[in-house]
């Protein structure tokens, strides 16, 4: 019996996936969370957790990037990347960038059931239709080295990152994060430094290759000078 965080903001899917989970597969506890935020919260409360059930759309999360964060805060926690998307592209990087399965938000409870039980023996697990061209593909390897420089981040820098993605001045993030500007742009300083740029918009265009949104304009445009 496992104990898994399910991880979505979408209360009816995630009930939805906890009934199909119950009637296939065993658990001794399952804990829910809406958010990136709350997802690293319910980790910290829960150390002994068995799975993790991750949605990439969720608010803080920011496509790959919170996939990177928590790769590298729980490096030996099995993640499960659960999606709308069945891009074999979106598919080839959840597993690029450490998650232990992809399992498609039209997968049915047998399909959930064999992947979780997969992942909790060591595996991982695709779709079966999705293999064969994952295994043809070659390795981003340009992505990979991104996603190894993201992982360098701390979580506060995360945070600043996240909000730079989403158009937010320095001020606008001093004030959320409760911290002053000038800690702010220390932060931000130090993602430039180890993304290897020199300005806000190579951040964003950087952060937006491990996104699975079209770019924003306004994350482009109308910046404060640092």
């Amino acid at each position: 019996m496992a104990k898994l965080i399910v991880a979505d903001d979408h209360p009816l899917f995630r009930n939805a996936l906890i009934n199909a989970i119950s009637n296939t597969f065993s658990t001794k506890a399952t804990i829910e969370t809406d958010s990136f935020e709350s997802t690293c919260q319910a980790l910290e409360q829960h150390p002994d957790t068995d799975l993790l059930l991750l949605d990439l759309h969720m608010p803080g999360n920011c496509g790959f990037l919170g996939l990177i964060q928590l790769r590298k805060n729980y490096p030996s926690l099995p993640i499960v990347v659960i999606s709308a998307s069945e891009e074999l592209d979106v598919v080839k990087r959840v597993i690029s960038f450490g998650a232990s399965a992809y399992i498609p938000k039209s997968a049915n409870p047998a399909q959930i059931s064999e992947a979780l039980k997969e992942v909790l023996a060591g595996e991982l697990w695709v779709p079966a239709s999705m293999q064969k061209a994952l295994q043809e593909q070659a390795s981003q390897d340009e992505d990979l080295d991104l996603a190894a420089r993201v992982a360098q981040l701390t979580n506060q820098q995360y945070k600043v990152l996240y909000y730079l993605t989403e158009g937010w001045l320095n001020k606008q993030i001093a004030y959320d994060l409760n911290i002053s500007e000038a800690t702010v742009k220390a932060h931000i300083t130090a993602i430039f430094r180890k993304l290897g740029c020199t300005n806000r918009t190579q951040v964003v265009i950087q952060a937006q290759r491990l996104t699975l949104e079209p770019p924003v304009n306004k994350a482009l445009s109308g910046h404060e000078q640092d």
